[in-house]
């Protein structure tokens, strides 16, 4: 019972931590100015229409849930942070979205089985710390019958690539969590899915980002707005050498990605998929 107890007590600490992140800088910021269409594409995607049920899980403030209100669907977007959901809100009104607003855990929906139509994620529940529970939970509010989509970034991509910079700056994960980019690869996302699914298509796509002047001009961006880059430099904010070597490695991550103007090619995967009924 004492070990039941320890490890509902460590991921009660673990969803903490995560709800902390990313309620630092302005992740709004990010998604806003820098990928707006991925979440209409994944709407698309998802052939959303009017009158569907969409449940949009680690909506963050609504990338992929306002547009798919704004077809006409009637859209709960739910997220682990609060902060994200109240400027989720405010957008959503300022555009004329009407959809409802959940604070939930990936983990553990708050949704009866087999509620929605839709279930929908971009860039969202891959940060997830536990694939597999949040794949059941996915399947688990999904009607027979009905389309999971995802948008994930890749391993290979500039994102996945951006963690994999950060990973030696930042503290080790906890016992049981799972990289958020494995959720970009085909493989994974099979395995995680299994024969729960038919239709299963997965094709990788790329979002250009042509924001940043220079690639230091992109490091100091995803220090400012992005919760987890901030969290690694807090990591190390004592250590002099250890942050001048990271921004080296960040602005030289961008460098080797940028094209000649500048611009650069971000890889995710589309990922589309029915429940088997």
């Amino acid at each position: 019972m004492t070990g039941a107890i320890d490890a509902v007590e460590a991921d009660r600490a673990l969803k903490s931590k995560h709800r902390a992140m990313w309620a630092l800088g302005d992740y709004t910021v990010v998604a806003a100015e820098l990928i707006p269409e991925l979440g209409r594409r994944l709407v698309a995607a998802c052939s959303v229409r009017a009158g569907q049920r969409v449940l949009d899980v680690a909506a963050g403030s609504g990338n992929a849930a306002i547009p798919a209100a704004l077809v006409g669907a009637d859209v709960v977007a739910s997220d682990l942070t609060p902060e994200l959901l109240e400027v989720g809100r405010q957008s959503a009104d300022r555009k004329g979205a009407v959809l409802e607003w959940r604070e939930a855990d990936a983990e553990s929906l708050p949704f009866g089985d087999a509620d929605f139509d839709t279930v929908m994620s971009c860039v969202g529940v891959m940060f997830a710390p536990h694939h597999a529970a949040t794949a059941a939970e996915l399947l688990r509010v999904c009607r027979p019958g009905g389309t999971i989509g995802l948008i994930n970034w890749t391993p290979e991509g500039f994102i996945g690539q951006m963690f994999a910079t950060l990973k030696p700056y930042a503290p080790p994960p906890p016992p049981g969590a799972q990289p958020p980019p494995l959720w970009g690869q085909e493989e994974h996302v099979r395995e995680l899915f299994g024969d729960d699914v038919t239709d299963l298509g997965m094709r990788r796509e790329t979002v250009t980002v042509d924001r940043f002047a220079t690639p230091e001009a992109f490091r100091d961006f995803f220090t400012t707005f992005y919760g987890p880059t901030i969290a690694v430099y807090r990591n190390i904010a004592d250590d002099r050498e250890r942050t001048a070597a990271l921004d080296r490695e960040l602005a030289d991550l961008a460098r080797r990605h940028a094209g000649p103007s500048g611009a650069m090619e971000w890889e995710y995967l589309l990922v589309t998929a029915r429940r088997r009924a």
